[in-house]
């Protein structure tokens, strides 16, 4: 069995969501998923480091706040150069997701520096492998998968509401079958 380490940071409980519903596609393909939560940017992340170094798979998320990954996840990057030292992470299946209020709202630059460090600690990262599931802004209802069109890694929407009722089931169902296409190919390439 595969393990699949989940690292966010969520500070509304929206993405706090999106790291479940990637966690439900990992266990539903077979593989055991790990949340590992970030508090906040002043913890100490060693504890986090050490149960990621122990994964398959490390799949990265935090909302996207002023157009970028939230203090907390940028942080726990600036402590994992003590992993990097020792290319510890090397030939991990890397992957990412972001969630903000708006439907655009720079996320796409949150999803590239998660890609960024995946890449400096030699990580091996898998894109959604999805199609846009909108072709129109009047097709990106709430229940369409991939409503937003990303490619990269998971992106969400939350509306100024509760975690219960936001992110909507298409942006769940997304992170679901991103845990699973993850889990997949960590299976494929562990043999």
């Amino acid at each position: 069995m595969t393990k699949t380490a989940i690292i966010y940071h969520s500070g509304y409980g929206h993405t706090a969501v999106v790291a479940e519903h990637v966690a439900k596609g990992v266990t539903e393909a077979g593989g055991e998923a790990v949340l590992l939560k970030i508090e906040s940017a002043a913890q100490d992340f060693s504890a986090i480091l050490d149960e990621a170094s122990t994964a398959d798979a490390i799949i990265f998320g935090a909302p996207t706040y002023m157009g970028d990954i939230s203090a907390p996840l940028k942080a726990f990057f600036e402590a994992s150069s003590k992993v990097w030292f020792t290319l510890g992470w090397k030939d991990k299946v890397a992957g990412g997701f972001t969630n903000s209020l708006s439907f655009a709202g720079d996320k796409a630059n949150s999803l590239s520096s998660i890609l960024t460090l995946a890449m400096q600690q030699g990580m091996i990262w898998v894109g959604t492998g999805l199609a846009p599931g909108a072709h129109s802004n009047s097709d990106a209802a709430p229940d369409v998968v991939n409503r937003l069109g990303y490619y990269v890694g998971v992106a969400t929407q939350s509306d100024n509401a509760a975690p219960d009722i936001t992110p909507p089931p298409g942006d769940r169902e997304f992170a679901r079958l991103y845990g699973v296409r993850i889990t997949e190919i960590t299976k494929k390439m562990r043999g």
